[in-house]
């Protein structure tokens, strides 16, 4: 790993998590993708495109027992990922390689939950990021589409596929899901009052029939627009992101 690092705490410091100082970094979708997630101790989920592993590990703080793997197409960031595991005391599979063609050890197992935070910018319509690590994680190369279509075939049957996207991807996603994914449930993340959402929690079930859900938006900060230092999360925000709280789809209305 040749790139300069920063340890960043994550959960209230729950997590230390150790990650590049210039180029892709996390920050709240992964943890917010990571409280969505319906998982049960004993169960087994695939992250694919983990980064340096935020998501699996912030999961895994709040459901004890896991069985994570995950994988990831750039080597340092794989490296990263691993270290943050042992950092953290977390047993987590990190596989280097890219998801369109899985390593024979994945394609040999069948989850009960894949997450994946795609990149978010189509770079038919948008400028490639200057760092290659940053641009690997937020522009488009692989399609939507193939993460999709990887989830739905490394779910066992009624495993969840669960996504964080921006919202004008979202008939993208729901077209690359149709067929593959049912029972799909969109939760909307809305930044302040008076706004749009600006990302969706997308989460489908591999041979569910149930409707379609959209659920009312959850509202990520306190008043019209930022007005003093600090955080303006709401309660629920800041439960889900300093405590490890879980963010289920069912108690969307609520911002306390």
């Amino acid at each position: 790993m040749t790139k300069t690092v920063t340890e960043n705490a994550f959960l209230g410091g729950q997590l230390s998590i150790i990650q590049p100082e210039k180029g892709y970094r996390a920050g709240v979708d992964p943890v917010l993708l990571a409280a969505s997630l319906p998982a049960k101790s004993g169960q087994s989920v695939l992250e694919l495109g983990c980064g340096v592993g935020t998501a699996s590990f912030c999961l895994a703080a709040r459901v004890p027992g896991l069985k994570l793997s995950a994988i990831e197409i750039q080597p340092d960031y794989a490296e990263l990922a691993r270290k943050n595991a042992t950092r953290n005391g977390i047993e987590i599979d990190v596989f280097e390689g890219d998801l369109q063609v899985l390593p024979e050890p994945l394609r040999q197992i069948q989850f009960d939950h894949v997450i994946a935070n795609p990149p978010y910018f189509d770079r038919a319509a948008s400028t490639a990021a200057v760092d290659s690590g940053r641009e690997v994680a937020m522009g488009e190369a692989t399609p939507l589409a193939h993460w999709v279509m990887t989830a739905a075939r490394r779910l066992r049957q009624g495993g969840y596929a669960s996504f964080i996207h921006r919202t004008e991807r979202l008939p993208d996603l729901l077209s690359a899901m149709s067929g593959r994914l049912g029972s799909i449930q969109v939760l909307p993340l809305q930044a302040r009052e008076g706004r749009e959402p600006g990302l969706v929690l997308v989460r489908g079930r591999k041979g569910g029939r149930a409707d379609f859900r959209l659920h009312a938006p959850v509202l990520m900060h306190l008043g019209a627009r930022h007005e003093a230092d600090g955080d303006s999360y709401t309660p629920q925000i800041r439960a889900v992101l300093r405590d490890g709280a879980p963010l289920p789809f069912e108690t969307s209305a609520k911002t306390a």
